[in-house]
Order: structure tokens, then C-alpha cells, then sequence
């Protein structure tokens, strides 16, 4: 176990958990997405025949959600109103729009939880808004059936598209260990590489539909979340210790 890909952008912070899996257990661990994020261009985006001017309110359930909902409606002119109210699934996305909108001067809602569920009894009591959620074309139906489920009227706008971050020719492949965050990410693993042989190489996914994707793609999962490591490098960290308990390195 030498060289770890995290299908993750890298750490903005030094202080992550994957560097201390590097030096405890002597590791590289390489930091390249799978997947990328393409927005939708206004013609592509008009061919929906949604009108962003026709809502009142916006869900965001993501922090790209906001940055492509703000660039759509820069790229088709429309002038966002100072009337428009926010509704986002966590306390941090709600804290992002102060990249576009004077925060304190904007009607701004959002989950204390950082789940769906508890912004219904907020979006509740504002019944009668109309709702637009911006999604990507490959997004997490949860959260839009727990809106369905409570009755919440609602519109989905594709506003961005996930795509392969395809390898260049003669890019090494010679990981040890593959960690997954997103079926797209599986999927584009299989187009990048239509002959890959698992073998020896450990695979890791977190989440449900990331690991249902590993197993319909044929793979075997070696590493997920659980109650006693519930982060990815947690996870990791328990696997390499019961798999290479010699990489340890003794406490200094």
C-alpha cells in the first residue's frame, strides 16, 4: 500500500485527515477528481423553457447550485430582485450566497441540521412562493422526494452537468487504493478505463448510491463508512491498520 487516489479535489486546508494518514502511515495520497462540473450555457439552459423571473424563492441544496444559478442568471441578463428569498439545506450554503448577495440585507432561510427535513416547516410557513431548485443532471433524488412526499410545489432546473475528468494519455495509474465519493465517479472510472482489472487494488465509496454503483459496476468494495469511523479517512485509516498494520508508524 503505497499510493491512495481520493477522487476529491485537494484540501484548501493543511490540517485535513488524509495528511495524517500520509504521515502515519507513510502513504501518497493523490487528490484527482473522477468528475467535473460544466454549467449549462444560456441556449442550452433557455431550451428548458424555464423562466427564472416566474419564482419567488430558491432552494439551494449545494454550493455549486449557487454559483450556477448566479452565473445562468448573469449570462441571461436577468437583474436578480432584492424580493427574492433563499431557502438552503445547511447553515454553510446559506453563508456562501455573501459571494453574490448582501447577506444581512436578503431574506435568507436554511436547516439548522443540515437536513431537507427540517427546512420544510420553514418553507411551511412561505407556501405561498414559487419554488425553484436548481439541480445537476445527475443529482441525489432524496432530497427532491422528501419535497414531494410533504407536498412542496416546486420546479427542478438543470443549471449544471456532471462529466467525466477524463485521464490524458500516458497520466500513471498505479494506485494501491481508489476512494469514491459519487456514482459518477464508478462511471467514469469505467469510461476512462473500459479494461480495468480490480485485483489487488482496495476500493472505498461513501455514501448509499456510491456503493451500490462500485457493486453494479462488478467491483469489490473494501472500505466504507461506519459507526466507529464515520469519514472516509477514518475508514481508510481503520482498513490500512487491519490490512498494514507494519505502514504504522510508532507515536513520536
Amino acid at each position: 500500500m503505497k499510493k491512495i487516489l481520493v477522487s476529491q479535489p485537494k484540501p484548501a486546508s493543511d490540517k485535513s485527515p488524509y495528511y495524517d494518514l500520509q504521515k502515519r502511515f507513510d502513504v501518497e495520497i493523490v487528490f484527482r477528481p473522477f468528475i467535473k462540473v460544466e454549467g449549462l450555457v444560456a441556449r442550452e439552459f433557455r431550451q428548458s423553457r424555464i423562466a427564472i423571473p416566474d419564482y419567488t424563492a430558491i432552494i439551494f441544496t449545494a454550493r455549486t447550485a449557487v454559483d450556477h444559478f448566479f452565473r445562468l442568471c448573469s449570462e441571461t441578463r436577468y437583474q436578480v430582485p432584492d424580493t427574492l428569498k433563499y431557502f438552503c439545506v445547511s447553515e454553510a450554503i446559506a453563508y456562501y450566497l455573501q459571494k453574490y448577495v448582501v447577506y444581512r440585507k436578503r431574506r435568507i432561510f436554511y436547516s439548522e441540521s443540515g437536513k431537507i427535513e427540517d427546512l420544510l416547516p420553514i418553507i411551511d410557513k412561505h407556501n405561498k412562493e414559487t419554488y425553484l431548485m436548481p439541480v445537476s443532471d445527475v443529482h441525489d433524488d432524496s432530497k427532491a422526494t422528501v419535497l414531494d412526499e410533504h407536498g412542496i410545489k416546486y420546479t427542478s432546473a438543470v443549471m449544471y452537468r456532471t462529466v467525466s475528468n477524463d485521464f490524458k494519455p500516458g497520466e500513471p495509474f498505479d494506485y494501491d487504493m481508489l476512494i469514491f465519493f459519487s456514482p459518477a465517479g464508478v462511471k467514469s472510472l469505467k469510461t476512462n478505463f473500459p479494461d480495468f482489472n480490480q485485483g489487488d487494488i482496495a476500493i472505498g465509496a461513501m455514501g448509499n448510491s456510491t456503493i451500490e454503483a462500485v457493486k453494479e459496476a462488478g467491483l469489490r468494495l473494501d472500505i466504507t463508512t461506519t459507526p466507529d469511523a464515520p469519514s472516509m479517512a477514518a475508514a481508510i485509516k481503520k482498513f490500512i491498520k487491519k490490512n498494514y498494520p507494519q505502514l504504522e508508524k510508532d507515536d513520536e
